[in-house]
């Protein structure tokens, strides 16, 4: 009952509060990514959804689009600022993610949206992490985040997806916000995280 109705409604409320709450840092931020970024301060990027469906995922820009002499885009280490570690650092980037959720997208709790390009390397039973909304958090961001392997990760996911309640949410969510704030299982550096999904499991076929 929770996951087929009640849910979307929860997400549209609290998304909306949080924008309205928000909106002052949101335009702080805008103005300060722009002068940081000189330039657009947005990250927009496909993302599969609910049943495979793509959409644009939004988030604060977090790397410059500095090129070298030949036009290429400097590597991540070069491109990633101050600025923008500080923003990855306190998730102060994914606020943006809110849009996402208030249309429709994406919701408070569920399965990380990853990249297009993984959706040939799942199996069988990992595709099911696509039966409900990505979320801005979930079970595997409690539980290491992107520091936690790749099959460990997507196992939560199905975990979560088999178990949808109101109270798995609510605990998701406040351990997520006491994450945030002690800044704990946050990679900011790119020589950090995890390999891709799609080169890790691409090496063995």
């Amino acid at each position: 009952m929770y996951a087929k109705f009640f849910k979307r409604f929860i997400d549209f409320i609290l998304s909306l509060l949080g924008i309205i709450l928000l909106s002052p840092v949101l335009l702080v931020l805008t103005v300060l990514g722009t002068i940081q970024m000189k330039g657009n301060p947005f990250f927009t990027q496909e993302r599969p959804g609910k049943k495979e469906k793509i959409f644009k995922l939004i988030k604060f820009r977090t790397m410059t689009n500095e090129k070298d002499q030949s036009g290429h885009l400097l590597p991540d280490e070069a491109r990633l600022i101050p600025y923008g570690k500080f923003l990855r650092s306190t998730s102060i980037d994914e606020i943006p993610e809110l849009i996402n959720i208030l249309i429709g997208n994406m919701a408070l709790v569920g399965p990380r949206p990853l990249l297009v390009q993984y959706l040939p390397y799942y199996t069988e039973a990992e595709k099911h992490r696509h039966d409900v909304r990505p979320g801005l958090t979930g079970l595997a961001q409690i539980n290491g985040r992107n520091l936690v392997r790749w099959d460990q990760r997507l196992a939560y996911d199905i975990e979560y997806v088999q178990h949808i309640t109101f109270l798995g949410d609510m605990r998701i969510l406040l351990q997520t916000i006491q994450k945030v704030f002690r800044r704990e299982d946050v990679a900011v550096d790119t020589d950090k995280v995890e390999v891709y999904l799609d080169i890790e499991r691409g090496k063995n076929r």
